[in-house]
């Protein structure tokens, strides 16, 4: 477990500085646009994206601090969901079905998303900010249905901040552990992390799904 932990250590350093030397570019510009695209149909974590540029913010005092990270994240996760709703708006449920595979989004994956909109209704928007699978998905079924496009942006906009500031607020205070190698304290939040999302997705997407499937 111990090698494991530092395997995965070395790749996230050799990540993190890839990605610093991007922030190191394009700024919050490079958040935006990385959490647009985690937003839409590429599978890119978003618990990869906003912590290490919210520690570097932090660390710096650069582009325009931890705050503006936490901006920069949410207006880029509002444009990704934007494209996914009106994408599906305009095409309709059976493209989406489709076509959905070749980018990503196969058909259980949209009547996954079908049924959790129909579950928790629009406050749904909102808590599928903080859910794996779901968070990127969630655009297919309300632009199928045509939901109110300003109700769909406040409730993507706040989920999408509270969504980066968590994720900031970790970057601030696990990144110089990181740096300083004090693996129990990483372990420990990296694993508490795993546990309540995980507890998440599986009380309000997963048991929701099998139930759905049973009935």
């Amino acid at each position: 477990m111990h090698e494991m932990l530092l395997q995965f250590l070395a790749w996230y350093h050799h990540l993190v500085d890839w990605y610093l030397h991007l922030l190191d570019k394009g700024g919050c510009w490079a958040v935006a646009l990385l959490m647009a695209m985690e937003s839409s149909v590429i599978p890119l974590p978003s618990e990869l994206v906003i912590p290490p540029a919210a520690h570097l913010a932090n660390k710096t005092q650069g582009m325009m601090g931890v705050a503006g990270v936490v901006l920069a994240g949410a207006i880029g996760s509002w444009i990704g969901a934007t494209v996914m709703y009106w994408a599906s708006r305009l095409a309709g449920r059976p493209l989406a079905m489709r076509y959905g595979r070749f980018v990503f989004i196969p058909p259980e994956k949209v009547a996954a998303a079908e049924q959790w909109a129909d579950q928790y209704g629009p406050f749904g928007i909102f808590f599928s900010r903080l859910l794996p699978v779901v968070r990127h998905l969630i655009g297919i079924p309300a632009g199928i249905v045509r939901m109110d496009f300003r109700l769909y942006s406040l409730y993507t906009l706040a989920g999408s901040t509270l969504w980066c500031a968590v994720l900031a607020w970790f970057g601030v205070h696990i990144g110089p552990k990181i740096e300083s190698g004090e693996l129990l304290p990483v372990t420990l939040w990296v694993a508490g992390a795993f546990v309540v999302l995980g507890a998440m997705y599986y009380l309000f997407v997963h048991r929701q799904m099998k139930a759905r499937h049973k009935a």
